[in-house]
């Protein structure tokens, strides 16, 4: 459980809470700003289903990185088994899906153009950072099983039926 610690506080409390914080903060007094939605509002609805999905997608993902990768989502700590289950199965990325997903929740509940911005500024850094730097990283590490991988699960987008790999691919469950 320990190991975990520093992962969480070191990208999701940053990126959803600590920046969002500071930018609603520092926006507060601004025509940006305005007053969140409430349950009367299809932007709350909204913006709940949004927090429900990316938690349960990144808690998902984060679970599965630690019972079967055996590690965790950051660098100095990866995940030591390859792991395609799950929603893994769908797309390549949930985990990150997961927190644009609450980022977008974030924008939708506080009725927020500058989260919205900070939203949209986020998913642009991982469209660029993880096609030049991680999935080069991932392809060192897990060689032609991540390449079969990412010639069948798209990396944004989800397919619709999950993916099935070859048996050599997937590690067995643990006992």
């Amino acid at each position: 459980m320990r190991r975990w610690i520093l992962p969480i506080l070191a990208f999701p409390v940053m990126v959803m809470l600590v920046t969002p914080a500071a930018i609603v903060y520092y926006t507060r007094n601004t025509s940006w700003a305005s007053a969140g939605a409430t349950p009367a509002t299809p932007w709350f609805w909204l913006g709940l289903a949004f927090a429900l999905l990316g938690g349960v997608l990144s808690g998902w993902s984060m679970a599965l990185f630690a019972r079967v990768g055996e590690g965790t989502a950051v660098s100095w700590d990866p995940p030591r088994r390859f792991v395609i289950r799950g929603p893994y199965r769908h797309v390549r990325n949930p985990m990150i899906s997961g927190v644009q997903a609450m980022l977008i929740a974030e924008a939708l509940l506080l009725r927020s153009w500058p989260l919205a911005i900070w939203c949209l500024l986020f998913g642009i850094g991982n469209a660029v950072y993880i096609p030049l730097k991680e999935e080069k990283v991932l392809a060192k590490r897990y060689g032609q099983d991540y390449a079969e991988y990412k010639q069948h699960v798209p990396r944004w987008l989800p397919r619709p039926t999950p993916w099935l790999p070859p048996e050599d691919v997937q590690p067995p469950p643990k006992a």
